[in-house]
């Protein structure tokens, strides 16, 4: 005598419960997604970051160097503001505000000494890529990156 059909049916099902192939595949794309992503998206933030951290250095080095060989300051601070806002830009951050990244400094009254230092600070905040608008209160969306220059001003520049 045949067994009933449902009892077939459930052997047909224990028997093929075993088999695993095809889920390889699947599995395999599961987990590539899941650490790909993150990986991809830990890469552009650090790119971003890096080059951050080259503007602001290269700003502040030649920012200090333009002040300190500036006749008056007025002049020095225009030409400090300049250099930061080609620095930035070079790396991709023109939007940042020169003028609002740069704070300049004198080891001396009135600045620009012979012999007295200047220093040069630039500070940018990097906003962090792709991060939705709903998640701006829970997640700081920008990485602040700052550098600092002190640059001598000729002790003989007085001197004709």
């Amino acid at each position: 005598m045949r067994p009933p059909r449902v009892v077939r049916w459930w052997r047909a099902r224990l028997a093929t419960a075993g088999d695993d192939r095809g889920n390889a595949v699947v599995e395999f794309l599961g987990a590539a997604l899941l650490l790909i992503i993150p990986v991809v998206y830990l890469v552009l933030v650090l790119g971003r970051l890096q080059a951050a951290t080259f503007a602001v250095e290269g700003a502040a080095r030649e920012s200090g160097r333009a002040f300190a060989r500036a006749e008056e300051p007025s002049a020095g601070t225009e030409r400090a503001i300049a250099a930061v806002g080609l620095a930035l830009a070079d790396q991709g951050f023109g939007d940042a505000s020169p003028s609002q990244a740069l704070t300049l400094g004198c080891s001396s009254v009135p600045c620009l000494e012979p012999g007295s230092e200047v220093s040069a600070e630039v500070e940018i905040a990097v906003p962090l890529p792709f991060v939705p608008s709903f998640v701006r209160g829970v997640v700081p969306l920008e990485i602040p990156v700052s550098a600092r220059h002190v640059a001598p001003v000729d002790r003989f520049r007085g001197a004709q």
